[in-house]
């Protein structure tokens, strides 16, 4: 039999999927993985079309692991890319309607 893609599955279509071909899940960071209902998985093992038999464990995580992507709080980037490049000329400080006055 052949492992399902369920990455990009919500945790309750993910567990309906492997349930119909005979298969276990498993989230190792998530140990209330029975309550899941809306988060998505985000990776699993093994990977999608590998042959295993039924009733085999598919191990699938919800969130990134350390130093893997995902969404967040970026980082700033250091060093910081050099000043300079052209910049934008500005007018004269002055009455901000006068040109739709004239």
């Amino acid at each position: 039999m052949r492992v399902p893609r369920l990455v990009g599955l919500m945790a309750v279509d993910a567990r309906e999927s492997a349930r119909a071909r005979g298969l276990f899940l498993n989230a190792p960071d998530r140990p209330d993985f029975h309550l899941t209902v809306v988060d998505y998985v985000v990776r699993q093992y093994p990977q999608p079309g590998a042959e295993v038999p039924r009733d085999s464990l598919v191990y699938v995580w919800f969130d990134f692991g350390e130093g893997e992507g995902g969404g967040g709080v970026r980082e700033p980037r250091i060093p910081r890319p050099p000043r300079g490049g052209m910049q934008r000329e500005l007018g004269e400080p002055g009455d901000a309607f006068e040109m739709i006055n004239r």
